[in-house]
């Protein structure tokens, strides 16, 4: 497993000068082995590799190093979202669903306005209501509490920004939100429960109706040179599954674990964990948005997609390499849908992926597409065994998706060494993820 890095880190330096760092006001020694924090990205690691790299808040002067416990601490420290240079260290963990006094919040602390869940699945039942986008008083008062809550648990992350996560560190309940940011690096930090207490009922999607929800874990728009490393992301506490089902649908809870989209370019994500959730990854976010085209270059490696539904990723427009990846459907997942998601304009390269599933998914099930026309493809693992996903989909697919050509128009020339998919699923197994950085 390489995890090579550009810069030397400052714990490693005083070392070799023999000298004793100290550590700045509200900050503390990592309690492992090196002090990540001034990391940068390795130079051939990847599309956030290109155009001079991806530092991060690598040149953050003393003042701007600080370690953040609860999440009023990581809100200044986050600086309303500034350009300043500066390294975060998360230290146990921050619920962002927390009151300026420290004080757990729930949805009922967010309702306004009259809100209710009852009164508004009585005000919008198909039945009567019809097939019209809700309006009126109880609409109105969901939008002003979801504002409520969007207020205390979307924390804007600025440019020249480093977020690493000490022994243990978790983010419970907030979203990320990267807005046109450039030069981000999240490493080593679980990001759980972007629960969204009110989504809202959209009569006409899917058909049947469906219920939107509002928070992705980690959100890029417009942002470039953005380095998410070793994290892991998951549903972990309020599983939609678990929740209750309102007008013949599921009343999710969550949206995506990682969204790019809005022309965001030059990412890589890398050696991280999603998992239990439906909708994983998704770059780019409209098949109108032409403005994303020659953007939403990304590369994806050595993660680990573990009882993920669909999305992982799903693509438009944009240039991805998929390498050296590990996908695990658990034997209960009745509900899976594919893996690849080959959309408008996307060109896809996958290499040396590997794929374990129960015996009702098949390779078929791995690829879908909406549009999307390219996706080349080699060296694909499953259960155990070598495919063709390019041919597989060609020859089992309904005449409801196109055809897919290998021909993407492009080939990766910033990665590091890929490794077989034999090789790459034992590595990813028990490298990938929050706390297992080497």
């Amino acid at each position: 497993m390489s995890h090579r890095r550009r810069s030397l880190s400052l714990v490693a330096l005083a070392g070799m000068l023999g000298l004793t760092l100290s550590t700045p006001a509200g900050a503390e020694p990592r309690d492992v082995g090196r002090d990540i924090s001034r990391d940068t990205l390795a130079a051939d690691d990847g599309w956030a590799a290109a155009d001079g790299g991806t530092t991060g808040g690598s040149t953050a002067d003393a003042a701007h190093v600080l370690t953040v416990r609860n999440r009023s601490e990581l809100v200044r420290a986050l600086d309303g979202g500034s350009d300043t240079p500066k390294i975060i260290r998360i230290a146990g963990t921050i619920d962002a669903n927390t009151g300026d006094d420290g004080e757990k919040l729930d949805c009922d602390d967010y309702a306004t306005g009259g809100y209710e869940l009852k009164k508004y699945l009585a005000a919008y039942d198909p039945r009567s209501w019809g097939s019209a986008r809700p309006s009126g008083p109880q609409e109105e008062a969901r939008q002003a509490s979801a504002a409520k809550q969007a207020e205390r648990i979307e924390l804007a992350v600025g440019s020249h920004t480093t977020i690493v996560g000490l022994k243990g560190a978790v983010l419970k309940g907030a979203s990320l939100q990267l807005r046109g940011s450039d030069h981000v690096i999240i490493r080593n930090l679980e990001l759980r429960d972007a629960y969204d207490c009110f989504p809202v009922w959209q009569p006409n999607t899917g058909g049947l109706g469906d219920w939107k929800t509002a928070y992705d874990n980690i959100w890029l728009r417009g942002s470039t040179h953005v380095w998410i490393d070793h994290v892991t992301i998951s549903d972990q506490g309020h599983p939609d599954e678990d929740e209750p089902t309102y007008f013949g649908r599921n009343h999710l809870r969550h949206d995506g674990l990682l969204d790019i989209t809005n022309a965001s370019d030059l990412v890589t994500v890398s050696w991280s964990r999603f998992a239990d959730h439906d909708k994983g990854l998704l770059i780019g976010n409209g098949d109108t948005a032409t403005g994303d085209r020659g953007r939403l270059r990304v590369t994806l490696h050595h993660n680990q997609f573990e009882n993920v539904v669909q999305r992982a990723p799903r693509v438009r427009f944009g240039q991805v390499h998929l390498y050296n990846n590990r996908y695990v459907v658990p034997a209960d997942a009745h509900d899976y849908r594919y893996a690849l998601g080959i959309s408008t304009e996307s060109a896809v390269y996958a290499e040396n992926n590997a794929f374990t599933t129960p015996g009702h998914v098949e390779a078929a099930d791995l690829v879908k597409s909406w549009n999307g026309t390219a996706l080349h493809q080699t060296g694909t693992l499953f259960n155990g065994y070598p495919v063709d996903l390019l041919a597989i989909h060609n020859a089992y697919n309904s005449g409801s998706e196109r055809d897919l050509t290998a021909d993407v128009g492009w080939t990766p020339t910033l990665h590091q060494k890929i490794d077989s998919a034999v090789r790459a699923d034992r590595e990813v197994a028990r490298g990938a993820g929050a706390g297992r950085l080497r």
